[in-house]
């Protein structure tokens, strides 16, 4: 029964270092892997177990505290545990461990049953039984607060990790939805169903202006959202200002099917503070100005600020649209109805539309749009729907139609008690 102390907080929020660094543990001490599982909590936090022929090794950390709990539980002598216990204490780079030993198992107070019977039963395969043992990892990334998780299995290997003054960038492969891009451990996109948050976030917008020409988008360092405007044949310039150049880098590397247009030639790309650049843009400057950032949290706080959206204002033509994603209005209620209440009182409550879409990695899988017309009127019933149909059509698009355009503004009763 182990105890680390003074470990890096990094390396016990590290999911990934901690299971290798576990599995190594069991090597080293002449252990048999058989299986590994282990979880990452948001925003701290690893637990795992590591099943081996001898028994188990298991681990809870605490990086706030930089503390982990370690047992390791193994059968006969072969095994020394106190092998696990060293390579631990320098893996975590702890300043001291403590541990107590227990021998379970009183020889004396145990009687052998005779169940040979089994064993011949299974006469023949057990030499061949040996032989496929195969190490199985089982590693999980999970994206929770203190009420709700959603939990990924991943491979294990990490594809991309970098930590600039603003946050940390990480690329992992999931099993189930393809490689993601994480950010401070908050799922950002995933190949499988990314095309949902990325046509929603620009073709209703898109498709409701006369003539959109000149675009600037805060955020999508993925790409994604770049990527669908440059399907629209009236776009001249695209602007897009993200604070992070290495979200850019991992998704270029490790996303290129999302990154496809960050060398297009009408693309003025700028790693800078998107909040500054609003606020010193010209005034009528753009058709359509897109935010999209992550969380109200971090870098992205200020994309919830009533001076934020009255710059984005001033910085649209007379008849430009804003379009943002709104968050959840199951996950984040409380910035949903703030930032719909602030964009009424800046556009007028006639000219502030919202709309959701079913993405199933984020929080809830409900997730919420906003547009907001700065001729404070609403665009929604001005929509040709034939012409919605046909673009889908022509570009192949996944999730995006004239049919889901104007049945995403169809809010259930909830949500619409919800901005009164």
């Amino acid at each position: 029964m182990v105890e680390f102390f003074g470990c890096s907080p990094d390396i016990l929020n590290d999911v990934i270092t901690i299971e290798k660094s576990m599995v190594n543990a069991a090597i080293e001490a002449q252990a048999t892997v058989i299986n590994a599982t282990f979880h990452h909590f948001s925003p701290y936090g690893v637990s795992g177990v590591v099943v081996i022929q001898e028994s188990h090794l298991a681990i809870h950390t605490w990086p706030e505290y930089g503390y982990a709990a370690v047992d390791l539980f193994t059968c006969g002598d072969e095994v020394n545990p106190w092998i696990s216990y060293d390579y631990l204490k320098t893996a975590f780079e702890a300043d001291y461990g403590s541990a107590m030993e227990i021998n379970r198992g009183q020889a004396d107070l145990l009687k052998r049953v005779n169940i040979d019977h089994l064993l011949k039963e299974r006469q023949g395969t057990e030499s061949q039984l040996e032989h496929k043992v195969k190490f199985s990892r089982n590693v999980w990334f999970t994206d929770k607060d203190e009420n709700l998780a959603l939990s990924l299995r991943h491979t294990g290997n990490l594809l991309y990790r970098k930590k600039s003054e603003f946050q940390t960038v990480q690329v992992l492969e999931s099993h189930a939805f393809g490689k993601m891009l994480t950010i401070d451990n908050l799922i950002m996109t995933t190949e499988k169903d990314e095309f949902i948050y990325h046509e929603m976030i620009t073709h209703p917008a898109m498709l409701s202006h006369a003539s959109p020409k000149n675009i600037l988008v805060i955020g999508g360092g993925d790409g994604g959202t770049v990527r669908e405007l440059f399907r629209h044949d009236s776009v001249e310039k695209v602007t897009m200002v993200e604070i992070d150049g290495n979200v850019v880098e991992a998704c270029k590397e490790h996303l290129p099917q999302i990154a496809v247009a960050f060398d297009h030639p009408n693309l003025d790309l700028k790693i800078a503070d998107g909040i500054a650049y609003v606020a010193e843009a010209a005034a009528e400057s753009f058709d359509i100005i897109i935010v999209d950032g992550s969380d109200p949290a971090g870098p992205a706080e200020g994309l919830f600020s009533e001076e934020f959206y009255k710059n984005v204002q001033k910085a649209l033509k007379k008849d430009g649209i804003l379009v943002l994603q709104s968050e959840s209005p199951h996950f984040h209620q409380k910035a949903f109805i703030e930032l719909n209440h602030c964009l009424k009182a800046i556009f007028g409550a006639a000219a502030v539309e919202v709309y959701l879409a079913q993405i199933p990695t984020y929080p809830t899988g409900t997730w919420s749009f906003t547009m907001a017309s700065k001729d404070g009127q609403a665009k929604l019933p001005q929509l040709d729907q034939a012409a919605a149909n046909a673009f889908s059509e022509k570009h192949d698009l996944s999730y995006y139609d004239g049919a889901v355009h104007q049945a995403a503004f169809a809010l259930p009763p909830f949500v619409r008690k919800m901005l009164k």
